[in-house]
């Protein structure tokens, strides 16, 4: 998952980023509005972090401009103002959830877990397809109950499909949304980490739809008597 962190405070800038990707996300960062409104509208983020209080374009601004071009990517607004009419201007605005500065880091990345859930329909916390789960908490992965270990781009690369079972995801796809913008990134790269992830899952889970991408499905239960 890939999120873009919008905070002109240099320090905050840097522990929201290194917060983020401890947790496995991958992290761009700007730090006033315009960049922030033109590499958002441009870049397949699956979450915001906006700070309101920026240089040369004021969060709400951006949020606005974003939601009248068409830009869905929820949006988690963060911001020392705590007056509840500030709160209402940034949900009418677009703002998907709010946080109000100073807060913890890991009601933080609660709310990220809670917000990019949302996004594809999920409720819970823990992922499931067939026999595997994933725990967005923990970052842990079991199948039948019983831990499996990735490292951590094949976390990333499962972590994005089990957000969206059944669905066809391509290489193209998979590679935007599990590097960070200045990621040097190979498209064969999907492929080494389809083949380790095949190693580590049930077979048939994760299937191959040619000319188009990958598919996550829950496997077909294995018969002891066949």
């Amino acid at each position: 998952m890939r999120i873009l962190v919008v905070e002109d405070d240099p320090v905050l800038r840097s522990n929201l980023c290194q917060t983020l990707k401890d947790a496995a996300y991958a992290v761009d960062a700007a730090d006033n509005g315009e960049d922030a409104w033109q590499v958002g509208g441009v870049q397949p983020y699956d979450l915001v972090v906006l700070d309101l209080g920026l240089p040369r374009l004021d969060g709400l601004t951006v949020l606005r401009r974003w939601r009248s071009e068409g830009v869905n990517t929820p949006v988690l607004i963060i911001t020392a103002r705590d007056q509840w009419h500030e709160k209402v201007a940034g949900i009418d605005s677009g703002a998907d959830d709010y946080l109000t500065k100073p807060f913890h880091v890991q009601e933080l990345l609660a709310r990220v877990r809670a917000l990019i859930r949302r996004t594809q329909g999920l409720a819970s916390p823990v992922l499931t397809c067939g026999p595997v789960s994933l725990d967005t908490r923990s970052r842990r992965v079991t199948w039948n109950g019983m831990p499996v270990t990735f490292t951590s781009h094949e976390f990333k690369v499962l972590d994005y499909l089990m957000h969206r079972p059944n669905t066809v995801v391509s290489r193209a796809e998979l590679i935007e949304h599990i590097y960070a913008q200045d990621f040097e990134r190979d498209s064969n790269v999907i492929e080494v980490f389809m083949v380790r992830l095949r190693r580590k899952l049930p077979p048939g889970m994760i299937e191959t739809v040619r000319g188009q991408g990958y598919r996550l499905v829950p496997p077909e239960p294995i018969n002891p008597w066949s």
